[in-house]
């Protein structure tokens, strides 16, 4: 697939705007696009250049970014010198994952302001409880909800 269809590339950048939304790079967020729907499933670095239209250390520094996050691995293969990438086995399970560890970073948040608060400051603390119970509801769920989802994909 070395010359992608305008409604692919469209895709693509669609993919790039929604995770720039949320603070990702838009570059990550179309590398991501790009290896979802890429034939074959892994790219090389130069591949990745070509396609999308970025430098090399765009790529090197976002395939670093989405590698330590869990949504790309780097492979390779026997008899070649090339380093190919590819969106990670699980990659949304551990996404999941990593949100659940920012629930509780922010449950945690709402606890240290909490006790900075005093007892009587009830309209200040309201905000914060709320913040806390939401997160802390979260941290409990998420993890069920991640266990569901892996058992439906054992049965599927």
């Amino acid at each position: 697939m070395s010359n992608p269809d305008e409604q692919l590339l469209h895709y693509v950048e669609d993919f790039g705007l929604y995770f720039e939304q949320f603070g990702l790079a838009r570059t990550a967020g179309r590398m991501l696009g790009w290896l979802l729907v890429c034939d074959p499933p892994h790219q090389t670095m130069d591949e990745l250049v070509e396609v999308l239209q970025v430098s090399k250390s765009s790529i090197s520094t976002t395939s670093r970014l989405l590698m330590y996050i869990g949504l790309v691995s780097k492979v390779s293969f026997p008899g070649e010198r090339k380093d190919y990438y590819r969106i990670s086995e699980n990659a949304w399970v551990q996404g999941w994952e990593a949100k659940n560890n920012q629930t509780t970073e922010m449950k945690l948040m709402a606890v240290r302001g909490l006790n900075l608060l005093p007892e009587d400051d009830s309209e200040r603390r309201e905000r914060l409880q709320e913040m806390h119970d939401l997160y802390a509801f979260l941290e409990e769920e998420l993890p069920k909800l991640t266990q569901r989802w892996l058992e439906t994909r054992k049965k599927a």
